[in-house]
């Protein structure tokens, strides 16, 4: 028969480990027990959560897979519920809004950088393509981030209009386009640079500044106009 958790020294147990030596002394199986509370009669919380950190078949050190991990996907696992998976998702959802920036206005934009830095932990993980029109002030500034276009498969379509119409209505000086390639690979498509010359052209007409179209993969990004000579 398995241990049980209470039969465990109080050192070992994840509550009372977090309580005395702080929650960087535990490991990843005992931090999710926590969030799992109980185990089941054949396996303690810990045990569950070790075998979920094995749907990694990469790492159990990388925890990022968690967050594609659907409801239903935890609830495979022996012990864990409707409540339980929920919880889970809702602690992964955290994680990614916890390492995005949020309080972005008015942060000033010097480099492609800057703004991946903002958008990087939650385009990286998108399924889908989404196109976003970060639009700043003269003094490069950022005013607001909209979204603009989401793709239906794997490339999302956007008029001129749609990516104009905002930064028009606001006044915005400068725009940078930004959009996630779902594959993890941020090299531009022929399509990428053929509509951020249509944008640029358009711009130049409105008297609005392109400064950059970035594309997201996973954990890399590439600027476009950084590539090509201006």
């Amino acid at each position: 028969m398995p241990i049980k958790m209470k039969e465990l020294p109080k050192s070992e147990r994840p509550y009372e480990k977090l309580e005395q030596y702080g929650e960087k002394m535990l490991t990843n199986a005992e931090l999710l027990a926590i969030i799992i509370k109980t185990g089941t009669k054949e396996n303690t919380a810990v045990g569950i959560a070790q075998q979920i950190l094995k749907l990694n078949s990469n790492s159990q050190d990388d925890l990022s897979f968690l967050r594609e991990l659907t409801v239903e996907e935890f609830r495979k696992i022996k012990g864990i519920g409707k409540v339980k998976a929920i919880q889970l998702k809702a602690v992964c959802e955290l994680a990614i809004r916890m390492s995005s920036i949020t309080n972005y206005q008015k942060k000033q934009i010097l480099r492609p950088y800057d703004l991946v830095e903002i958008l990087m932990e939650k385009m990286r993980f998108e399924k889908q393509e989404i196109l976003k029109v970060a639009m700043l002030d003269n003094k490069n500034r950022l005013l607001k981030i909209k979204d603009v276009a989401i793709g239906a498969g794997n490339f999302a379509t956007a008029t001129i209009k749609s990516v104009l119409n905002e930064a028009v209505k606001i006044e915005a000086a400068k725009i940078i386009l930004v959009h996630n390639h779902p594959t993890g690979d941020s090299t531009p498509s022929d399509k990428d640079i053929q509509f951020t010359d249509k944008v640029e052209q358009a711009c130049r007409i409105l008297g609005i500044q392109l400064l950059d179209h970035i594309i997201i993969g996973d954990k890399n990004y590439v600027s476009i106009f950084s590539q090509k000579e201006r």
